[in-house]
């Protein structure tokens, strides 16, 4: 299979976004994962505004007016994929989401593929049963690697991320690409410290580059 089509894949939510009053209705989008979606910039300073679950909402409300939408984050700081899935169900189905964002892959590294292919596989599924739309993130970047004897080397970080595209693919969802964002920009000429705030979070500029993939899904008609 391929990756879903970012021009129709969420358009009945896109439609439901257009809809003025009294026709329309609250749209849900649950953001999950670790402190990257949680907003923790330098630790333990934790600077949702400027995370990337607020700044898609605000950009779908710039280019939404109509729509009244809450994006609700279900992350948790430090957490990896197998922890997210065990709580999948109770923290994040019960907001009853039309859309899911996942990003565990920065974590899942200490957790390994196998695992975490096992783990993502089981928030996928249980998300396309009770009919929300899906988005993967591939992981932002971190300097954790760059230094010698640290367990989680430098190979580690595009093997998880290569994994989360080949599920996107597999399932036909969504993916958000932030590892080809931030590759992007190094490859440009940026440093990857230009968009940290933290060994392993992004700052303002990272969030940006994320939220741009993810608004990318949600295309203005």
């Amino acid at each position: 299979m391929a990756f879903a089509d970012k021009e129709t894949y969420l358009i009945e939510v896109v439609h439901e976004l257009m809809k003025p009053w009294p026709e329309n209705r609250t749209v849900n989008i649950a953001c999950h994962g670790h402190s990257v979606p949680s907003g923790y910039f330098a630790t333990p300073v934790v600077n949702s505004l400027e995370a990337y679950p607020h700044l898609l909402f605000v950009g779908l409300k710039q280019r939404f007016a109509y729509a009244v939408i809450n994006v609700i984050v279900t992350a948790i700081g430090g957490e990896n994929s197998e922890q997210g899935a065990a709580r999948y169900e109770k923290d994040v189905l019960c907001h009853r989401p039309d859309v899911v964002t996942l990003d565990y892959a920065l974590n899942d590294r200490a957790l390994g593929l196998q695992k975490a292919e096992h783990t993502w596989r089981q928030m996928i599924e249980a998300s396309l049963r009770y009919g929300a739309k899906v988005i993967l993130l591939t992981p932002t970047h971190d300097v954790l690697s760059l230094r010698r004897g640290e367990p989680m080397w430098a190979e580690e970080l595009p093997r998880h991320a290569e994994q989360v595209r080949r599920l996107a693919a597999e399932y036909g969802i969504g993916l958000a690409d932030s590892d080809a964002a931030f590759r992007r920009y190094i490859a440009g000429g940026g440093d990857v410290l230009d968009l940290l705030s933290h060994i392993n979070h992004p700052n303002r500029a990272g969030h940006e580059l994320v939220a741009r993939e993810l608004l990318r899904w949600f295309p203005a008609q």
